[in-house]
């Protein structure tokens, strides 16, 4: 069992480790706006000076877009080897009006600290951090080799993180890769996540007119852009929420009775569906759980739709251009490259006559599944029993860790999804926030990993 010594410095210093966070929320680190490239980089390198501040060796490593913190400690061959992964760049905070306070002025209030990144992912990093300063304070030695690459670009797709991992995947092995950027199951129930759904998102661009046309002088002699890409959106799904793109369900990995009866046992409801959500009903494919729909069943989403006008009072034109923002979330045994090839093949084959249509593909992120009962898992499991004083359990996510799968392909090793927020954080939301019980529930469970971990 983890020193009773390091998991007492925890509790005797919780306090201190909250305004430390607090100091690392109020960095406004948004990777996606130019305006703040000099914050990434202050964030950046208080990542770097709190590393340093735990004895590793730390090296701040350039990419085409924000830079990479590596740090390591001391690497004995006689133990094994923990890599931590997580990112310190935030989402942007849009829409402003939406904040009850400022969201780089951290607020504490009731036992719960708000600020953009509090969950997503500075706090649960943070939580990490904590829990190696606990061994280093108490002259507790580390029963494992530790390294962390924590990365700036997570929150706006950038590709350093993942040419490195292909480029240096050497430097970076590990026994296994830990990673806080999920949800335990709820308020009260730890969980281990073990699948992530992929991603590919797509763009549909509708073009007619050269220009906006008069809706009266025009009207009924041009196709309609809006009106075409209304009729492209409506040909994506059926009324029973299954999606038309051809050979879309043929890889489709379905779930096993025993997962299918641990989800039942969760008791997911959906009023409680509603109470998250605000939704007046749940909706989704027929033959399903709620539950099953959001963790293991693949969807195809509208994420935004832009034609013509909106503003204040009328004008009445026929719009030149309409586009269509397209996620769908995959689940394992999908191929994201086959899936986009499908659904512009699909788009291609339902749009009308009269506009032209061009599909862009922004990105994909393969599926991940990982083994439910492995050493390293049981260790993860016996960690978050002791560090939340409950009973875990395993949980899907329905949504998407990139890097997750490059770690796998090019490490060899397991990875652990040890989310410490939840999954109403309100992450890429107004009001974020991070239960601070969670923040240090997590410090504690990370410490206790670290002997577990060594046991494996």
């Amino acid at each position: 069992m983890a020193s009773e010594k390091v998991l007492a410095h925890l509790d005797a210093h919780r306090q201190q480790h909250v305004d430390q966070l607090c100091e690392f929320l109020r960095i406004p680190s948004v990777s996606s706006q130019a305006d703040h490239k000099q914050d990434v980089r202050r964030a950046c390198a208080f990542v770097a000076d709190e590393l340093r501040g735990l004895g590793l060796e730390v090296e701040i490593i350039e990419t085409d877009g924000h830079p990479l913190v590596y740090a390591q400690s001391e690497q004995r061959p006689d133990r094994r080897t923990l890599l931590f992964y997580g990112h310190y760049d935030v989402q942007p905070v849009d829409p402003l009006e939406l904040w009850k306070t400022p969201p780089f002025e951290p607020r504490v209030e009731d036992g719960i600290v708000y600020a953009r990144g509090a969950s997503d992912d500075k706090g649960q990093v943070f939580a990490h951090f904590k829990a190696v300063e606990a061994y280093v304070r108490t002259g507790t030695g580390l029963p494992v080799n530790l390294k962390f690459i924590i990365e700036g670009e997570e929150e706006c797709g950038g590709h350093g993180i993942y040419r490195y991992t292909e480029q240096h995947a050497d430097k970076l092995a590990c026994d296994a890769v830990v990673i806080s950027d999920t949800t335990l199951y709820n308020e009260t129930t730890p969980g281990i996540c073990y699948s992530l759904k992929g991603l590919a998102y797509m763009e549909i661009r509708v073009k007619g007119p050269d220009m906006d046309l008069h809706s009266g002088s025009y009207g009924g002699t041009v196709q309609n852009p809006a009106n075409a890409l209304a009729g492209i959106v409506a040909g994506l799904k059926d009324r029973d929420g299954r999606c038309l793109v051809p050979g879309f369900y043929d890889d489709v990995l379905e779930l096993e009775k025993e997962e299918r009866d641990g989800f039942a046992a969760l008791g997911y409801t959906d009023a409680i569906l509603r109470k998250e959500t605000g939704a007046p009903a749940a909706w989704g494919e027929q033959g399903y759980t709620t539950l099953e729909r959001m963790w293991a069943r693949p969807t195809c989403d509208v994420n935004g739709l832009a034609s013509g006008y909106g503003g204040e009072g009328a004008k009445t034109i026929i719009p030149s251009r309409a586009l269509a923002k397209v996620s769908m979330r995959l689940v394992p045994n999908q191929d994201p490259e086959r899936i986009a090839a499908a659904f512009a093949a699909h788009v291609a084959a339902i749009a009308p006559a009269g506009v032209e249509v061009e599909v862009v593909n922004h990105h994909n992120a393969a599926p991940v599944l990982v083994p439910r009962h492995s050493p390293m898992m049981q260790a993860g499991m016996n960690a978050l029993k002791r560090g939340f004083g409950a009973d875990p359990v395993f949980i899907r996510e329905g949504g998407s860790i990139p890097i997750v799968g490059t770690f796998q392909a090019w490490l060899k090793a397991p990875v652990l999804l040890l989310g410490y927020g939840l999954s109403t954080d309100n992450i890429h939301s107004p009001n974020e926030k991070f239960d601070l019980a969670n923040f240090w529930n997590g410090a504690r469970t990370t410490a206790v990993l670290l002997e577990e971990a060594a046991r494996a």
